[in-house]
């Protein structure tokens, strides 16, 4: 009688393997996050979200697709950018005639004395810079503007702010301390007596 149990547990426990099917195992290194809509509720960013990606979709226009995937970042991916580095980047003569896009925001620079003319389109514009632009007789237009004017980014200039330009990217990189490192410590103040022992004299082992 146990053996014929035994038989029977076992025809069931053949049959049910048959039928499921192995499943996967999914690490979390493998997992990639790849945004495709902005974390903002801001209802404007929406409504650009959702002109660009229609335009994505219906031209065949690069300048589009990378519009829209700026338009997802998190703010630490669209730096500000300075009305100064703006004009240094429009300069040339082959960029005189066009218009300057920025997903992010401009900012004024007050180290810059004489603004040049320049078309703008940006999410932003602060205060300062846009009285400065408009006064040098440029032009400062919204991103749906832009899509009435140039739906597939003719005579544009896609610029970005600088990401490594934070305080907190200092910080980052080889260990403050260890040889040839230039990473910024996190150390409260910088005197006589804030890490001034091992691995910053002479005396006290080695001096980085």
């Amino acid at each position: 009688f146990l053996a014929l149990c035994f038989t029977h547990a076992r025809g069931r426990l053949l049959s049910f393997s048959e039928d499921v099917s192995m499943g996967v195992d999914v690490g979390h290194k493998q997992r990639k996050v790849v945004r495709k809509n902005p974390k903002s509720d801001d209802p404007y960013l929406k409504l650009l979200v959702k002109l660009y990606r229609f335009l994505a979709r219906r031209t065949d226009a690069p300048f589009n697709k990378v519009v829209l995937k700026r338009l997802y970042m998190s703010r630490i991916n669209r730096a500000p950018l300075s009305i100064a580095r703006l004009a240094r980047k429009m300069r040339g003569a082959d960029r005189q005639n066009k218009t300057a896009v920025v997903v992010g925001t401009v900012t004024n620079d007050i180290r810059m004395l004489k603004t040049p003319k320049i078309n703008l389109c940006a999410l932003r514009v602060t205060e300062g810079a846009r009285a400065r632009i408009l006064k040098a007789g440029g032009k400062v237009m919204t991103f749906d503007q832009l899509a009435l004017s140039t739906p597939r980014g003719q005579n544009t200039v896609l610029l970005q702010g600088p990401r490594k330009a934070r305080e907190a990217v200092r910080h980052f990189g080889p260990a403050p301390g260890v040889p040839h490192s230039k990473t910024k410590p996190y150390v409260r103040s910088k005197g006589r007596k804030f890490e001034r022992a091992r691995g910053r004299r002479r005396s006290r082992g080695y001096k980085v």
